[in-house]
């Protein structure tokens, strides 16, 4: 196999958006689809790239919305089954007939979404801190820690969340999102210019928050009484294609409650945690990631 270098290319989608992707690897090799979170870009698999790129061919995105992708106006825009469109148009304009997806914080919510509705396109399923939509809404209602660690979902729903990032200034915006997250020396200053830089186009702040936005998902304020939606009374499917949830269990956000009842739902799940990386284990530990990802793929071959 002729092997192509890792370069970002432009590629519009039939879905009516440009996405700003990073590709390369063995040609004709088994396709890995990599989606990044909020609030972050294809950059987010800056350590899995360029390693797995070696026996596999990659693809990473900036999500609609994100970085250098199209920013649509308008909240409904975001909403996620616009976005699996986008993952599955970003497949057939590459022409991959099936593929292994890998997705992180907001990218591992559109990445369950997207194997629980295309399940014979997705081979197979890596989710790292994102949590299965029918856990985290049941969360929500029912475990007050949870919920009380969601409440910046209420606040980042806010008209006014904008005004606020940009009066307290994009570094502070910086330190704050990932300072309590993470280990803030695991990014180098030039690295966080690129956060800068992204956070800084026209109008991304507000696209970037749109996601929050249209979710379906209810936050429940702290206090209130809440009843589950009718749709957690009903069936709901399960995950047919294989799968592996990689958890670092330090997230602040999204707590280990979210790893209760995975193996109900999933049909075929492997789970590796780790006890000392938080929400950001991407990067803040990438060896644990890569290494997890890739044996998935020699026992799942």
């Amino acid at each position: 196999m002729t092997m192509t270098e890792l370069a970002t290319r432009l590629i519009p989608l039939s879905t009516g958006v440009t996405l700003n992707v990073r590709s390369g690897g063995k040609d004709g090799a088994e396709p890995i689809l990599f989606l990044h979170g909020f609030p972050e870009s294809h950059r987010t698999w800056r350590h899995q790239l360029p390693d797995l790129a070696r026996d596999f061919f990659v693809v990473a995105p900036d999500q609609r919305g994100f970085a250098g992708s199209d920013k649509p106006v308008g909240v409904e825009n975001y909403e996620t089954g616009r976005i699996v469109a986008d993952v599955m148009a970003l497949a057939d304009a590459l022409e991959l007939k099936h593929f292994t997806l890998v997705g992180h914080d907001w990218g591992g919510a559109v990445a369950w979404a997207t194997a629980l509705s295309h399940p014979l396109r997705v081979k197979r399923l890596v989710v790292v801190n994102a949590p299965h939509p029918r856990i985290f809404q049941e969360s929500l209602i029912d475990d007050e820690a949870q919920r009380a660690a969601s409440q910046y979902i209420r606040a980042f729903r806010s008209p006014l969340m904008e005004a606020g990032i940009k009066a307290m200034g994009l570094g502070a915006f910086f330190d704050k999102t990932f300072g309590s997250h993470a280990d803030l020396t695991r990014i180098t200053p030039e690295e966080r210019q690129e956060y800068l830089d992204e956070w800084s186009q026209e109008g991304v702040l507000t696209s970037m928050l749109n996601w929050y936005r249209a979710a379906k998902v209810e936050v429940p304020a702290m206090g209130e009484e809440a009843k589950k939606p009718l749709w957690l009374h009903a069936p709901f499917p399960s995950v047919r294609p294989p799968t592996l949830v990689i958890w670092g269990l330090r997230d602040e956000a999204l707590l280990p409650v979210q790893l209760a009842g995975l193996h109900a739902l999933v049909e075929d799940l492997r789970l590796v945690t780790s006890a000392s990386a938080g929400h950001f284990i991407p990067w803040e530990e990438p060896d644990t990631v890569t290494s997890a990802i890739r044996d998935f793929m020699a026992e799942t071959a």
